[in-house]
């Protein structure tokens, strides 16, 4: 039995492994008795990825909120953010995503949605798996178990949500013509459908629904993007666009077919958002480039680090009434549409910064300053997690280099020519290091110089 469910983003596992029907039964059990706790009558919404595992999972947590007394909507295969601009435009008093966003085709997993469209918090994850493991359940008598439901009007709102964010009328003017790849996932069943409504020419790469992923891995890494940089050179595209799995996160090429990474999309967002508001707070994990404190500054904004995580990035951009936020991955969050991460959001967006700045992609990332980035990893026993951490916070207090100390999320370090954060992992008994400088070899050189202080400590 897992001692630890919820990890980062859900609970995950191989289906039919540690992520089964008898899993999932029980956290609906344990999630109704949750919602039931406020309200005698929840309504949940529920839907899933296009993982071949999809229904198994489904039907069994379904089974498990009806138990309860919840009334259940099945919004059938959605992308994530579909599901929740769903739960919140339309009142629901949850939701369920059955995906495992970027992993292999064998996981799946389960996410969970408040009220508000945001995924859930670590508290209301942490009392979910306290009356899971305690078996507490408090279901209804046989008059009273919960109502199924279907209805598959989640796509068109979600879409229509949009189009009423961005200026539609500048984006058709140009005729972008956009090379899509869905990864045979979620995003299949939007992002061409959106494309089209915003004029764009559009050529499709993996976008038939196919829970094997069979065009290439669902995580938009360089190496699992070939096909898509030579497809924008080939057809001489604007613009070339990835999601991954649930479609929450979007990876863009450029005009002449280069990558470009997730902090450098951030950053653009950043930088075009906080111009339009002549300032604002911008929110972001500690993980983050310095480009992107260094656009949002530039524009009069204010940058707050956060953990790393996106329900933790988002709620603090509600608290702080931010313009902007999200990951180095990919994962935008535009609180004009949602509090969530949004690929489809992100691309019609970044359409937008085109047309309004006038300028091709590539023009626009090289005005973001550059910076090296370097990651790298070591094993570290879960138990020896928190004692690392504090040894490290200890030994740092005499390094006459470091500058700045934030123990945000682990220990970061700022120094004369960089920063490198260590951090131990939420799901893996592994620790990270991460750097940043001007020069890559600088980056290398102080990520490999920290990572061997903490494998010492690590080996104590």
């Amino acid at each position: 039995m897992m001692t630890k469910l919820f990890g980062t983003n859900g609970i995950r596992g191989v289906a039919n492994e540690d992520m089964n029907s008898e899993l999932a039964l029980g956290i609906g059990m344990a999630w109704g008795t949750l919602l039931k706790k406020s309200n005698p009558r929840p309504k949940v919404a529920i839907g899933t990825d296009a993982r071949i595992s999809n229904h198994m999972l489904k039907s069994a947590i379904t089974a498990g909120l009806l138990s309860t007394g919840c009334n259940v909507t099945d919004v059938g295969l959605v992308p994530t953010p579909t599901l929740q601009y769903a739960v919140k435009q339309k009142d629901f008093d949850s939701g369920v995503i059955i995906t495992a966003s970027h992993n292999p085709p064998q996981f799946n997993g389960i996410k969970g949605v408040a009220s508000d469209g945001t995924e859930f918090s670590k508290d209301v994850e942490d009392e979910i798996e306290r009356i899971y493991f305690d078996k507490n359940h408090d279901l209804a008598d046989w008059k009273n178990v919960g109502k199924l439901s279907n209805w598959d009007g989640a796509i068109n709102l979600y879409i229509n949500g949009i189009l009423a964010t961005v200026d539609v009328d500048l984006i058709k003017k140009k005729q972008f013509h956009v090379v899509i790849d869905c990864g045979n996932g979620a995003g299949s069943l939007v992002a061409p459908i959106l494309l089209k409504k915003l004029g764009c020419k559009i050529t499709e790469l993996y976008c038939e629904l196919d829970g094997m992923f069979p065009g290439h891995n669902s995580e938009p890494l360089p190496e699992n993007l070939v096909d898509l940089m030579k497809k924008v050179t080939e057809v001489g595209a604007d613009i070339g666009a990835a999601q991954d799995g649930d479609a929450d996160r979007a990876i863009f090429i450029d005009e002449k077919g280069t990558y470009i990474w997730g902090d450098k999309s951030l950053a653009l967002g950043g930088k075009y958002i906080t111009k339009q508001h002549k300032g604002g707070i911008a929110v972001t994990p500690v993980t983050t480039s310095n480009c992107f404190d260094d656009v949002v500054v530039e524009n009069g904004g204010e940058v707050i680090h956060t953990q790393v995580g996106s329900p933790i990035v988002a709620r603090v951009m509600i608290g702080k009434n931010a313009v902007f936020g999200g990951e180095e991955n990919g994962g935008l969050i535009f609180p004009e549409m949602q509090y969530c991460r949004d690929s489809a959001m992100s691309i019609a967006k970044v359409l937008e910064i085109m047309a309004k700045e006038n300028k091709p992609l590539s023009e626009l990332i090289e005005e973001i300053p550059k910076y090296e980035v370097y990651k790298t990893k070591m094993p570290c026993p879960d138990e020896k997690k928190e004692n690392v951490m504090k040894t490290l916070a200890e030994q740092i207090k005499n390094d006459s280099k470091v500058i700045e100390v934030d123990e945000t999320d682990g220990v970061k370090l700022y120094l004369e020519d960089g920063w490198v954060l260590m951090r131990p992992s939420g799901t893996e008994p592994i620790f990270r290091v991460y750097s940043e400088s001007k020069s890559k070899a600088k980056a290398e050189e102080i990520a490999l110089t920290y990572k061997k202080l903490t494998e010492e400590i690590i080996n104590r």
